[in-house]
């Protein structure tokens, strides 16, 4: 979690004793768009290399394999964008002393 001032949006409601952390690698958008863009690099390249006459026969001339990877990375490479240009911010403030859990977050969105 990394975090920064220059987060906050303008007119937020942030306590004095908060800080706004975001959620950074472990936004389930970087995981999404990580495991399409690895899906899409493997289709891509099998598209790339293995594209025989017998599979051109099924998909009617077309490289199946190459159009679904170029398209995965695609989406993938905009879930990874998506997240670097709006991140996940959460206001989180130290708990009092003998609390359960050491800090309390809560969304800032």
């Amino acid at each position: 979690m990394s975090t920064s001032e220059e987060n906050t949006p303008a007119g937020a409601d942030v306590p004095a004793d908060a800080t706004v952390q975001t959620a950074g690698a472990f936004d389930i958008r970087n995981f999404i768009g990580t495991l399409l863009g690895l899906f899409g690099l493997i289709l891509v390249i099998m598209g790339l290399v293995a594209f025989s006459p017998e599979e051109a026969a099924k998909t009617a001339g077309m490289n199946a394999n190459l159009w679904a990877g170029l398209a995965m990375l695609v989406v993938g490479v905009l879930f990874v964008v998506w997240t670097k240009l709006d991140p996940i911010r959460m206001v989180v403030r130290d708990n009092e002393p003998g609390a359960e859990e050491p800090h309390d977050i809560s969304a800032l969105d």
